[in-house]
């Protein structure tokens, strides 16, 4: 499937123009919303089999590009649901009947989904660990209560996906589907970010909140039930295309700022000067190898984790150095906010924000490439290994066997 390059600027233009106010408001973006939703892209990655346009990973990526070029906060509450609905079409973790109602709803209205996971304890599952959210069973069904913190798009949400453990003995956790208008439901707007504040990734409060017994998904034993990161690699690297778009906002607005710009003393668009000229150079290197890479490895490495994880650092750092040269370079223009780059700013500081986090991810390349020497090394060793058991050393070592002998090396090596 593919979207056209107009019907997505179209999109993007639109969302442009209400995000200004978005942003000052933090009010809940419905309008930006309506305009994702009248364009299909909350449904874009439903699959065939549910008679959707069945979008992959790498067109998400584009679509989010496209959508926080225009408002990041509407995108990352669209991001939401396209990527529950990208899950369904991977794994077909729904109940058919619960999901093809959704699908329905969804003609009529703005059907939005998130995963309620983080806990004010417990932090990032991301981290490992398990929820204090409790499923109790009742006679009709589950019975929800706990706490949830940054949840997206919290207050227009029509279903939370919420992450908890049951009482049951042995104890399994999953994540129920919880309509927003079940009885029991407290939005606790407390969003107060630096950036993305139309997101309203507020805390909510479930309290004894019934749902029926089959709508939950991935319900296993606690001891499989943690956080997997290597496998939503990918994911997390269409979710930055998100502040790709952004970064791509703030530089067309640094080079219009250069362009219409024509001091007094200068007589000419700062434009044409060295120095915005060099600058406009690195931020286009930057902003245009966030692209590259981000896209190269939707397209070309969705089997491989660590690329993906190496892209999706890469990009972000890419992006947050770009804005924050556009605004170093044109002082208090760029700190005010009626250019936009301010606002660009602030939304991009959340880029790597977003789990796994910088440091989570750091570790896993780490360990990665801890074991590939690991590896390396014992595959190395085994050929000396067999030469000395073949009878070239004499004594106690020459009875020892090669896995003995690694065993010893690798303990030396320890």
């Amino acid at each position: 499937m593919s979207y056209s390059t107009i019907d997505l600027a179209e999109v993007t233009r639109k969302l442009a123009a209400g995000a200004p106010a978005a942003d000052a408001s933090g009010a809940f973006p419905w309008p930006g919303i309506e305009v994702v939703h009248a364009a299909g892209l909350l449904e874009s990655a439903v699959s065939a089999r549910f008679g959707g346009k069945g979008a992959g990973i790498a067109d998400v990526g584009r679509i989010l590009a496209a959508l926080g070029r225009g408002d990041p906060s509407v995108a990352l509450i669209s991001a939401m649901t396209i990527f529950t609905h990208l899950g369904q079409a991977a794994a077909n973790r729904w109940p058919e009947p619960l999901y093809r109602r959704l699908l329905d709803d969804a003609r009529d209205r703005p059907i939005l989904l998130n995963a309620a996971r983080v806990e004010p304890e417990l932090g990032s599952p991301a981290r490992g660990g398990l929820p204090d959210t409790l499923a109790r069973r009742t006679a009709n069904g589950w019975a929800i209560s706990g706490r949830k913190r940054f949840v997206t798009g919290a207050l227009g949400l029509t279903h939370f996906l919420v992450w908890a453990r049951t009482d049951e003995t042995p104890q399994r956790v999953g994540t129920f589907v919880v309509p927003s208008e079940c009885p029991g439901i407290k939005v606790i707007e407390n969003w107060k970010s630096l950036g993305m504040r139309a997101s309203g990734s507020h805390d909510v409060e479930f309290k004894d909140v019934e749902v029926p017994l089959e709508d939950v998904l991935d319900l296993v034993d606690t001891s499989i039930g943690t956080q997997d990161n290597r496998a939503h690699a990918a994911a997390s690297v269409a979710l930055t295309a998100i502040y790709l778009g952004a970064a791509e906002a703030a530089q067309e607005a640094f080079i219009r700022f250069g362009h219409e710009r024509i001091p007094a003393n200068l007589g000419v668009p700062i434009a044409r000067t060295d120095r915005f000229i060099s600058a406009a150079g690195e931020i286009d290197l930057l902003v245009g190898g966030a692209r590259q890479i981000l896209f190269n490895a939707l397209d070309h490495s969705l089997d491989e984790p660590e690329a993906l994880i190496r892209a999706r650092l890469l990009a972000a750092r890419n992006i947050r150095d770009a804005v924050q040269l556009a605004v170093r370079t044109l002082g208090n223009p760029g700190l005010n906010g009626d250019l936009g780059i301010e606002r660009h700013f602030r939304d991009i500081q959340s880029v790597l924000v977003h789990a796994p986090q910088e440091d989570t991810s750091i570790s896993i390349l780490g360990r990665s490439a801890c074991d590939r020497w690991n590896r390396k090394a014992e595959e190395e060793e085994q050929p000396l290994s067999a030469e000395k058991t073949s009878g070239s050393i004499s004594g106690s070592r020459q009875t020892e066997g090669p896995r003995e002998l690694l065993d010893t090396i690798s303990e030396r090596r320890a």
